[in-house]
């Protein structure tokens, strides 16, 4: 009799461990799944399993309490009939031994206790919780059923126990969810893109366009304009037949117009296939100015969604851009946006030159290169200053004005760009080095940026030739 009432001990104590990972197994199942991969599930398949997690996902603060009322009676009952069932087998060991009774009976609890509340933590809790993380949709339609019969049954005592919860959350000012928010905001989608791509569950092609559709919106007009510098304009004087040479010369197709050559003046903007509507004998005599047309004039701080907006409701599909002093920073125009998200979009008329090229170790790239787009390329982490460019990151770091051959040495950010904590990261010592190519003026034009050789480098990092940072 009493090896019955031993064996049926043991075999409850198994009972209750796999109920108690029944009950965990949902309860992190339910938590680890995303609200369209339920409904996709519930698409595909559309049976009773499926319309079960989508009813318990929908009323999760409701399932997780039954999961938490399941989990506490089946481990309090787990202890109540285990600790005593391998007290007894351990007593006949110690007894053998010659312990006295006293001993023996507290020594033999407390290695059941310990046993019991491992087998359960091990067997009821760590194993179930790390399969429904891995697994969570297999996990959860396997124990949608039970956890429907457990919460039908105990209903009252769930509602019960998450109802005086919920009253005293609220208490706190805070209002109870029933389920998981799905939403998330384009920094985290941001976040996940990267992350899928890292992991291989994303192409490289797909992770980079999603990830700069997302940040095209935190994008602002002055980031995605053509700058005033590179704009080539039309005077309000000039003829038919000077647009049609400046879009021969230029490959443009749609310019600006000015008085009197000042580009914080423009009258409006022509287009090339306007001149085909003048007839050939009057295009000497017509002047451009009377042919301008006014396009959207957007403040320079505007961000990338509302300004695609504004370009689209114009039929010239360009806007100027206007600095915080009123005058005119550059144009935006539909390329410069598609580009933003797209990359680099050429015809016949574009000079075929990348912004970004590969030279050696290094890399030969435009002036105009954002700073944001250079980490991309090369992966130079610049750190944050008065500039937007690598031209005018050149110039901060020199200090003056850059001439043709200036070598410096480039400061890096420390850090990860998936650093979420609000916190500029701090400069670090020089591991790149940049050289002026070419000027445009007084706009550096081309820079070509390589590594610091890491036999040029000290102990710390730091360029070891201290003597003449800046070169020219």
């Amino acid at each position: 009799m009493q090896a019955l009432i031993l064996i049926g001990s043991l075999l409850g104590f198994i009972a209750l461990t796999l109920g108690t990972a029944l009950f965990v197994a949902a309860e992190f199942s339910l938590t680890a799944l995303e609200r369209s991969t339920i409904e996709a599930d519930r698409r595909q398949r559309d049976d009773r399993r499926s319309r079960q997690v989508s009813h318990a996902h929908k009323t999760l603060s409701f399932q997780l309490s039954g999961a938490q009322l399941g989990i506490t009676i089946t481990t309090l009952v787990t202890g109540y009939i285990a600790e005593p069932v391998l007290a007894q087998l351990f007593s006949p060991v110690f007894d053998a031994i010659g312990a006295s009774e006293q001993v023996t009976s507290v020594v033999s609890i407390l290695l059941a206790l310990v046993i019991a509340t491992s087998l359960s933590m091990i067997l009821g809790e760590l194993i179930p919780k790390n399969y429904a993380i891995a697994r969570p949709l297999p996990t959860a339609r396997g124990t949608a059923g039970p956890m429907t019969v457990f919460s039908t049954a105990f209903g009252w005592a769930i509602n019960g126990l998450n109802g005086a919860a919920n009253w005293l959350v609220r208490r706190l000012g805070i209002e109870p969810a029933e389920e998981l928010r799905s939403a998330r905001s384009p920094q985290e989608l941001g976040s996940l893109v990267r992350n899928s791509a890292r992991e291989g569950s994303l192409d490289q092609g797909t992770a980079i366009l999603v990830n700069r559709s997302l940040r095209f919106g935190e994008r602002t007009a002055e980031e995605l304009m053509t700058p005033r510098v590179t704009v080539d304009a039309v005077d309000e004087d000039a003829n038919v037949r000077d647009l049609i040479v400046a879009a021969s010369e230029t490959g443009f197709s749609r310019f600006p117009v000015v008085v009197d050559g000042d580009l914080d003046n423009i009258r409006g903007f022509v287009h090339i296939k306007q001149a085909f509507t003048v007839p050939l004998s009057e295009r000497r005599t017509t002047r451009l100015g009377d042919l301008a047309r006014p396009v959207p004039v957007v403040p320079a701080s505007l961000d990338g969604d509302a300004l695609m907006s504004r370009i689209r409701a114009d039929g010239m599909q360009v806007a100027v851009v206007i600095d915080e002093y009123g005058g005119t920073a550059g144009i935006v125009t539909t390329e410069d946006l598609i580009e933003e998200i797209v990359g680099d979009v050429t015809d016949e008329h574009d000079d075929e030159q990348a912004d970004v090229q590969k030279d050696g170790e290094g890399y030969l790239c435009a002036g105009l290169l954002r700073i944001d787009e250079l980490l991309d390329a090369t992966g130079y982490k610049a750190p944050e200053g008065d500039y937007d460019t690598l031209g005018g990151l050149v110039m901060h770091t020199l200090g003056r004005l850059a001439a043709e051959g200036d070598v410096v040495d480039l400061p890096e950010r420390a850090g990860s760009d998936d650093d979420e904590s609000g916190n500029d990261p701090m400069p670090v010592v020089p591991k790149w080095r940049a050289k002026v190519v070419r000027m445009d003026g007084r706009r550096i034009d081309m820079v070509s940026i390589e590594p610091i050789p890491e036999d040029e480098q000290g102990p710390d990092g730091s360029d070891t030739d201290t003597d003449e940072e800046v070169t020219s």
